[in-house]
């Protein structure tokens, strides 16, 4: 059996790597740059790190910050709309997913007839045919991995959609860790669950191969050894850069093989209830695993081993119990409730929150699991007791 695999043409990680940025806006032949950040970066300082070294040079840069977190359709339309007015020549996304997946829509779209709302995986008609303006994006959280994967996601009324397409992937990616370093607990905490996620969920995917074993068993490795220190101290050199090379593995495993059941039933929490799409997807990993772990009991265990559990005196299927419980552990360390009622959500919210999460094909067709609707019904009712329940 073959599989695909694409990785961004150019990436720089490690500590210092947006020291390489000016020498690869050269190669663009840029003029007119658009940074698209998330405007509390602006506030602390950090936006000025990209700008300035740019205007330094003489390139002429326009900053745009109406980048919310989970960002509606209407969020993004706005910024396509605004690129092609100014006839930009370079896109650079600046912050996490939110402000990355903008940034590459804009960069494609601009070049395209037609609003956002066209190109929708679910309910799109018209097809991406062209590269646009290039583009280079630089991660300041590590989470989403939206810097080496070719998807741009948008909330819609009570869910979400994405557009996706090869042409979205990033020309370059600036992977530095010390961008990280000002990143408050709380968010330390949900982007680098939700990277942890991306990890597990391509080890356990139907379309999980050698390639992307190898990639997101290292990431659960770096991540699950240093989150909790990327959590208590923020300035923790050895664990921030982990957490950064950890995420960047997870992105590149999870934009290989997929991920599927945490993410299909994560994406109805932000569409209708507003929660991060880390947090959605941390109350949800326990339960969506538990459920599924009769299907991937070896994969499990090798999950167990790579968060640092030993598991030699172990069955398949006793570390794939010990598995699900140190999710949960890791989960509660970080300080994120463990069941839906820690977010205010209601028992009578489940049967929405099934019925949008069960249109999420495209994701649902890589668990190892097939999940029908009773089984997701049957997931959120076990995140919303906190009680892990199985197939």
């Amino acid at each position: 059996m073959s599989h695909k695999i694409t990785f961004t043409p150019l990436s720089y990680t490690g500590w210092g790597a947006l020291d390489h940025l000016t020498d690869e806006v050269k190669k663009t032949n840029a003029s007119n740059i658009l940074i698209v950040t998330d405007p509390f970066l602006v506030d602390l300082g950090i936006a000025d790190k990209i700008e300035a070294p740019l205007k330094e040079q003489g390139w002429k840069t326009s900053i745009y910050t109406e980048v919310v977190p989970e960002p509606p359709l209407a969020v993004g339309e706005k910024l396509v709309a605004y690129t092609k007015e100014h006839q930009f020549d370079l896109v650079i996304g600046l912050g996490g997913g939110s402000a990355l997946d903008l940034a590459k829509l804009a960069a494609v779209l601009a070049a395209h007839e037609g609003q956002a709302a066209d190109y929708l995986n679910l309910t799109g008609t018209r097809e991406i045919s062209n590269k646009g303006i290039p583009k280079i994006l630089i991660p300041t959280t590590s989470g989403t991995g939206s810097e080496v994967t070719d998807i741009a996601v948008l909330s819609l009324e009570t869910t979400k959609d994405v557009v996706t397409h090869n042409f979205l992937l990033a020309d370059v990616a600036i992977v530095d860790p010390a961008l990280t370093v000002s990143l408050p607990p709380k968010v330390t905490a949900a982007t680098g669950i939700d990277a942890l996620t991306h990890a597990i969920e391509s080890y356990v995917s139907v379309n999980a191969s050698p390639v992307t074993d190898a990639l997101a068993l290292q990431a659960i490795r770096l991540i699950s050894g240093s989150i909790r220190t990327a959590v208590n101290e923020g300035d923790h050199k050895q664990a921030r850069s982990d957490m950064s090379y950890g995420s960047y593995l997870a992105g590149l495993a999870f934009f290989n093989a997929g991920v599927a059941g945490v993410h299909a039933l994560a994406y109805p929490l932000g569409g209708q209830f507003h929660i991060s799409h880390g947090e959605s997807n941390a109350v949800l990993l326990p339960y969506v695993m538990g459920y599924i772990r009769s299907s991937c009991e070896k994969r499990m265990k090798d999950i167990l081993e790579a968060l640092g559990v030993s598991s030699t005196q172990l069955s398949q299927e006793e570390a794939s119990y010990k598995c699900v419980e140190e999710l949960q552990r890791l989960v509660a360390d970080v300080n994120i409730p463990l069941n839906l009622q820690g977010f205010g959500i209601a028992q009578e919210a489940l049967d929405h929150l099934t019925d949008d999460a069960i249109k999420q094909q495209r994701i649902l067709a890589r668990s190892p699991m097939p999940l029908e609707r009773d089984d997701i019904f049957s997931i959120y009712e076990s995140a919303f007791h906190g009680e892990i329940k199985e197939k």
